[in-house]
């Protein structure tokens, strides 16, 4: 099997777990794979409609069923928001956390990630309060410059993120596999996911040509509210 299709047939997970099947109209569950906001191909050239198509129905359909699974007979995870279950994850007793983390991370993350992102040339620019905090910080290239260097730091699959600390300022992170900020209490508003199958397909192994390449599809709007929102 080459590379092409073992992304097409493996799963979300580290270990390459084989992606179950999609929840049918009559299983239960208290969370649902969201709709994409825009088309699939809407993001060519910057990220193929292929990669879009395996990377929401399949990989974030995966975390949806296996999060569904892990909170099964437990009547007080289940009724929990996804935001909620996720940032108690980590308090969680052993025998749930490590699913919990695992696969709400993956769909709290991946429902996030969809919305920072528009159609290249949709997306906006920096402005209000988000674009005097980007200057703050060092203006905008030195914040993808940051970006960059957190998402070829982490090793092997995670993600990159632009959080509010203390007063509005911005900081930059990054995380292992599907953790995220919010799980250790912090707010993220733009967070690039650097797992293979977020870039494989087009990017082949040039993580940094992906990471460059996805600024052309932010979605500044997006991102300028969830700073107004996080920054209080």
């Amino acid at each position: 099997m080459n590379r092409r299709e073992m992304l097409l047939t493996a799963g979300a997970g580290a270990a390459a777990l084989l992606l179950p099947r999609a929840l049918r109209a009559d299983d239960k569950g208290p969370f649902t794979l969201p709709k994409l906001p825009y088309e699939y191909d809407a993001l060519e050239p910057i990220i193929d409609k292929m990669t879009m198509m395996i990377h929401h129905d399949k990989h974030h359909q995966a975390y949806v069923d296996n999060l569904n699974k892990a909170v099964a007979g437990n009547a007080e995870l289940a009724k929990l928001s996804i935001e909620e279950l996720v940032a108690g994850a980590k308090k969680l007793d052993q025998k749930v956390r490590g699913p919990i983390i695992n696969n709400g991370g993956g769909h709290l993350n991946h429902s996030f990630f969809w919305t920072i992102m528009a159609p290249k040339g949709q997306g906006g620019a920096p402005d209000g309060e988000l674009a005097k905090a980007i200057e703050a910080y060092g203006g905008l290239e030195k914040l993808k410059a940051d970006v960059l260097a957190k998402a070829l730091g982490q090793f092997g699959s995670g993600w990159a993120w632009v959080e509010v600390a203390d007063g509005g300022t911005l900081k930059v992170t990054n995380t292992p596999n599907q953790n995220n900020p919010w799980m250790d209490g912090k707010k993220a508003i733009l967070g690039i996911d650097v797992w293979e199958h977020a870039y494989y397909l087009k990017y082949q192994n040039k993580r940094a040509d992906y990471v460059k390449a996805w600024w052309d599809v932010a979605n500044w709007k997006a991102i300028g509210d969830n700073f107004n929102k996080a920054k209080g």
